[in-house]
């Protein structure tokens, strides 16, 4: 490719031709690339949500193979759909994909909506995913503005609006539906994706080598490290979590969490949660373990090493409690689950207590 014929094209007018140059020659192999299912388009979406391709690449393949068609996932245990996400995080995604195929079986008779405003119904569906389904399965004209999108094109057009308020998203979408190219628009979308995350990274773009250079503000100006800017900083929270894993005779305990939280819907150990550390002296004499116990004797196995799970907002700072019941039997009422040590591995469980486990 001859990078100074490209360097030459205007950026607006220009833009989907240039784009789509670059497209032709660094586009990346992605399974779902030439994929135009709009069911398997929409669970690689949203796979890739929070989740880095070379990591979800597996996943999707497993996950359609078990799942092939909305049906098939519509019709499956939530507890399945969760054990074939376990390990991707952000478990919400994998219960609104489940809640979203039966949507569109019993609405849509399972076929798969093809109109833009019909699959913004779907359970999970935001305009990204929706514009992304819509122009990759039917070729419709939504662009797609994502992280990389919103990246390019304040660099690019030099667009100083905090992308995180309704303004900056604004202002960046109604220039991607000017530049999309309403033939391709299925193509410019994948393209400008790709864009951002080869050549317009966010950290170390690769500036000397791009085809937008002399048009490009940020270059221009030196404000790749500026660009795009967000306004908001997010607070994160501290939580501790203390996992008692109480063994008995081959077996030992478990539980379902149901409340609107992390990691709803997967299982753990029986959970003693603190705003700050506790001693295991301080475990030990809570009530909610008393209670399990009262009618045992037991002994202390282990406390594991300190877990560091990070999440979006939170920090999780973990350890896992061993005891080892001696004499008697645990009281456990719902939703607390006595299971044979050897079945927790059908049980979808969260990263956190994966890596414990392994």
């Amino acid at each position: 490719m001859n990078l100074s014929t490209l360097k030459n094209l205007q950026p607006m007018n220009n833009f989907s031709t240039t784009l789509l140059k670059w497209y032709s020659h660094y586009k990346r192999e992605l399974p779902w690339r030439e994929e135009n299912d709009p069911y398997k388009i929409w669970v690689s979406e949203i796979i890739l949500q929070q989740t880095r391709i070379v990591q979800g690449w597996d996943y999707y393949l497993r996950f359609v193979e078990r799942f092939p068609t909305v049906a098939d996932l519509a019709n499956a245990a939530e507890d399945e759909v969760l054990k074939y996400w376990q390990g991707l995080g952000y478990y919400s995604r994998a219960r609104n994909l489940h809640t979203g195929a039966k949507h569109i079986v019993n609405q849509h008779n399972g076929n798969f909506p093809r109109q833009y405003e019909d699959i913004l119904k779907i359970k999970g569906v935001g305009e990204y995913t929706a514009a992304a389904i819509a122009s990759f399965a039917f070729n419709l004209p939504y662009p797609v503005v994502d992280g990389n999108v919103f990246r390019v094109l304040t660099r690019i057009f030099g667009i100083h609006t905090p992308i995180d308020t309704n303004t900056g998203k604004k202002e960046v979408t109604t220039l991607a539906n000017k530049l999309i190219d309403k033939e391709k628009t299925g193509i410019f979308n994948q393209a400008i994706m790709d864009f951002g995350a080869l050549q317009c990274t966010p950290a170390n773009p690769n500036c000397e080598a791009c085809c937008f250079a002399v048009f490009c503000v940020a270059k221009q100006k030196n404000l790749q490290s500026i660009l795009p800017i967000k306004s908001q900083k997010i607070k994160m929270r501290t939580r501790y979590f203390y996992y008692l894993r109480i063994r008995n005779q081959g077996n030992t305990i478990i539980q379902k969490r149901e409340k609107k939280d992390i990691w709803k819907g997967l299982y753990e150990f029986p959970l003693i949660e603190s705003e700050k550390e506790l001693s295991i002296d301080e475990i030990l004499s809570d009530v909610f373990l008393k209670k399990m116990l009262k009618k045992c004797t037991y002994t202390v196995e282990t406390v594991s090493p300190t877990y560091k799970h990070q999440l979006t907002h939170q920090l999780i700072v973990a350890q896992f409690v061993t005891l080892a019941v001696t004499k008697g039997n645990f009281v456990i009422d719902t939703p607390l689950l006595s299971v044979s040590e050897t079945e927790i591995s059908k049980y979808p469980v969260s990263r956190l207590t994966e890596r414990f486990l392994n």
